[in-house]
């Protein structure tokens, strides 16, 4: 399936040839604290499927738990995340669902770093919800 994606503000957009299956979750402390949420949603797409389209993202590099160097794609005007690979020549990017548009047909097929899993993730479709923010 072809995705297409932008940080928030639209100075970044990009698009990829993805198969839907290799959209999933992660659970590392990292991801919790560069979503400032309690997961990461991702879709994995191999490099040459995907196409920057406009802009140039900032790059950070973060040292993972694994000792891997983890490549962390941003919007310099807005902050949206928008990928992650390895530092130097990646073969992959993992894509972050939120910024798709067709991220409503991509729900997550797997999990990763489930130990460092939030105790109360499971319990979410318990929590009362609205349809709009109050």
């Amino acid at each position: 399936m072809k995705v297409h994606g932008s940080c928030h503000c639209g100075a970044i957009r990009f698009e990829a040839q993805a198969d839907p299956a290799k959209a999933g979750v992660c659970h590392c402390t990292d991801c919790q604290s560069l979503t400032g949420s309690a997961f990461a949603l991702f879709l994995q797409v191999p490099k040459e499927a995907f196409r920057l389209t406009a802009g140039e993202p900032k790059i950070y590099v973060k040292t993972a738990e694994s000792g891997n160097r983890r490549a962390q794609a941003f919007c310099a005007h807005c902050g949206s995340r928008l990928w992650a690979s390895a530092e130097k020549d990646s073969p992959l990017f993992n894509l972050r669902i939120g910024t798709l548009r067709e991220r409503a047909e991509l729900p997550p097929r797997s999990q990763v770093w489930c130990r460092s899993a939030l105790p109360w993730i499971n319990e979410l479709g318990r929590v009362p919800g609205k349809a709009q923010g109050a």
